[in-house]
């Protein structure tokens, strides 16, 4: 089949309101593993990870991408090791850039609709108020240099596509500061955390859902033929510090060893990556587009914590 007969087949399954096929990556990590339940109801999701799928092999990509013809692909996998990037940039780039511009191409050579996730780390930090999707992005260090890359690259794709940044990302599963805090407690008495660096906790359940909300919503408009896909900040509401998430975390869990949370600066916790001051991310836009309800980071928190065993 031809890329242009691809397309067409796509959009002409939406118009008649058959369920698309959704591949979805990195099944098997904090927000994948919440997006292949949320998925369900839009279509047959197909769900991969590694050893199956590897983003930084090219050529395996694009051989799954012509096997599997998705009509939506949704990419939450990346390269996250923050401190690590700065050792292994080619794969970072690899991962978190080139992988998301193969998808993009795919995409819109196949009328395909791309969902794709981004981070507050494309930021310097340096602003006072909340980032809006306008604001110039300027990376600290190699793990948003390649995910500012990867927007680019899907921006600049010709796919219908949808770009959500997000912050502070953790859930019940997977690698996160939740899931690290819970363990630092239950272990030592005194837990020191960085106090001068602010955003807002944003738990991998809520992006999910409000992602396929989003698809929803996109899928619909891309039946009535007036779709328009753009970037878009979604992150819990509210704010707090690394040090104020931390606490909330061991006030919620009495039963822990840890009994202070004691504040320090950036400046007395080296690490190889920079981070940025300020994460807020400014979400009006996407709560005006899809309709979306944002809650409170706290009542996430408490939320996701009910589903982790004490």
């Amino acid at each position: 089949m031809s890329a242009a007969a691809s397309s067409q087949t796509s959009r002409q399954g939406e118009r008649e309101g058959s369920a698309p096929l959704i591949l979805l990556t990195g099944r098997n990590g904090q927000l994948g593993w919440e997006l292949a339940r949320s998925l369900l109801p839009l279509g047959r999701v197909i769900a991969l990870d590694l050893p199956q799928l590897d983003l930084a092999d090219a050529a395996a990509l694009g051989r799954l991408l012509d096997e599997a013809r998705p009509g939506v692909i949704v990419n939450p996998a990346a390269y996250t090791a923050v401190d690590k990037a700065e050792s292994e940039p080619a794969l970072a780039h690899a991962v978190n850039a080139e992988a998301p511009a193969l998808l993009a191409q795919w995409a819109a050579r196949h009328g395909a609709l791309l969902a794709h996730y981004s981070t507050d780390y494309v930021f310097d930090g340096a602003q006072a108020a909340p980032y809006a999707e306008t604001d110039a992005t300027n990376p600290l260090g190699a793990y948003g240099r390649s995910k500012r890359a990867g927007e680019e690259a899907v921006l600049a794709s010709g796919a219908d596509h949808l770009v959500f940044r997000t912050s502070w990302l953790y859930g019940a599963r997977g690698a996160n500061f939740l899931l690290t805090m819970l363990r630092l407690a239950a272990e030592r008495d005194e837990l020191r955390v960085v106090a001068d660096q602010v955003g807002a906790p944003t738990w991998s359940r809520f992006l999910a859902e409000a992602t396929a909300q989003a698809l929803r919503q996109a899928l619909a408009e891309r039946c009535a033929g007036r779709f328009n896909g753009g970037l878009y900040h979604l992150a819990c509401a509210g704010e707090t510090s690394w040090h104020g998430f931390a606490s909330a975390i061991v006030a919620a869990r009495p039963g822990l060893r840890a009994r202070r949370v004691v504040p320090i600066a950036t400046a007395d916790y080296p690490t190889p990556a920079r981070r940025p001051a300020n994460s807020r991310l400014n979400c009006e836009a996407a709560r005006a587009r899809f309709g979306l309800a944002l809650p409170d980071w706290r009542d996430c928190l408490q939320l996701c914590l009910e589903e982790i065993p004490q």
